[in-house]
């Protein structure tokens, strides 16, 4: 299986809008990460869609390795 290309070991913090959708990247080849440049097209690896339930800061996983995907949930701190 193929491994996605680590985007950066920390989380991108991005302010979401309530009802708002967004593509994050999990190919990690994007050059607007979080999100999705269709750079994936290449690869194995397909957008994840993230609907926010609310207008709130989230933290898109950069590492792309998250148990918790499209979040980050730490494990960039292990890579």
């Amino acid at each position: 299986m193929s491994e996605p290309t680590i985007a950066q070991k920390a989380p991108y913090p991005v302010q979401v809008e309530a009802g708002k959708t967004y593509w994050w990247c999990a190919c990690g080849l994007s050059k607007k990460q979080p999100f999705c440049d269709g750079s994936h097209k290449t690869t194995p690896f397909t957008p994840m869609e993230y609907k926010a339930d609310a207008s709130k800061t989230v933290y898109f996983c950069g590492c792309k390795h998250s148990g918790t995907k499209p979040l980050c949930d730490g494990t960039h701190k292990s890579l």
